[in-house]
């Protein structure tokens, strides 16, 4: 299992609302891809331009797999990526 947690924060609160829609459209598309066990977006009450991913693989191919698919190269990668500064968590499940 692969678990992902990733902070985004919107470099441009003018883009806030876009990358909002861009990243649920990820999600949508996400869930849908093969091995994606959970895809969720979250956006902070307290930082309009903060925002959280919550992910989880069935394993590192489909993971590797989620990076070659639509939801990562068109919309991730050219729309959402040079608008957000990006903290990648990594995690295991402690319970």
């Amino acid at each position: 299992m692969i678990y992902a947690n990733i902070w985004l924060t919107v470099k441009d609160a003018a883009d806030v609302a876009e990358i909002r829609e861009l990243l649920k459209e990820q999600g949508r598309l996400s869930r849908q891809e093969p091995g994606c066990e959970r895809f969720e977006v979250y956006q902070s009450k307290n930082d309009a331009q903060t925002f959280l991913l919550v992910e989880r693989w069935a394993d590192q191919a489909a993971l590797d797999a989620h990076r070659l698919a639509t939801a990562y190269t068109t919309i991730y990668v050219p729309k959402v990526l040079p608008r957000v500064n990006r903290v990648p968590h990594p995690s295991e499940l402690v319970e």
